[in-house]
């Protein structure tokens, strides 16, 4: 088995680790009388992203590692690591708004308004870069700043007419 594929089998562990824990997450959540936001745009979300990660198992494999190129992807999965910890059950793939609940200002919150959006966006930038596959990093780029701009403006709504101000 290449480096390649070594890395790519991980990430693909990975997302489909954090598919069950936002499953059972949502599922806990809505249990509580929470509600998802503007569902509409998610299979549009899950479409990006296993394009992108579909695209690199297709185009990676026998590629050579740009290994200074995975010692920034593991740092970005150290903040991801960091923004699933802080939010901790409240970590879901979905816009999930429990009412009354205040949103979250620790941890890498406090910091920047959307980190995961910023992790992720620099995911799907770098690993296509890892193996020097510019067109992939910039086309899947661009696809995931679209859905971002819908999902950052449909999470923002649901937010703040849900969660109370500090």
């Amino acid at each position: 088995m290449t480096a390649a594929a070594i890395i790519l089998a991980l990430v693909t562990l990975q997302r489909l680790a954090e598919l069950v824990i936002a499953r059972r997450n949502t599922k806990a959540l809505l249990a509580r009388g929470a509600y998802e936001a503007s569902p509409g745009h998610y299979p549009l979300i899950v479409a990006v992203h296993a394009l992108w990660l579909a695209t690199l198992w297709w185009l990676a494999p026998g590629k050579a590692v740009t290994w200074p190129l995975i010692a920034v992807f593991v740092l970005l999965q150290l903040g991801r690591v960091w923004i699933l910890a802080t939010l901790g059950r409240r970590w879901t793939t979905r816009i999930i708004v429990v009412p009354g609940e205040r949103l979250v200002a620790r941890g890498p919150f406090r910091l920047v308004r959307h980190p995961n959006y910023l992790v992720v966006a620099g995911e799907i930038a770098v690993l296509p870069l890892v193996f020097g596959l510019w067109q992939v990093a910039l086309v899947f780029s661009l696809a995931n700043a679209a859905v971002l701009a819908i999902r950052i403006r449909a999470e923002e709504k649901a937010l703040a007419g849900a969660v109370p101000s500090a």
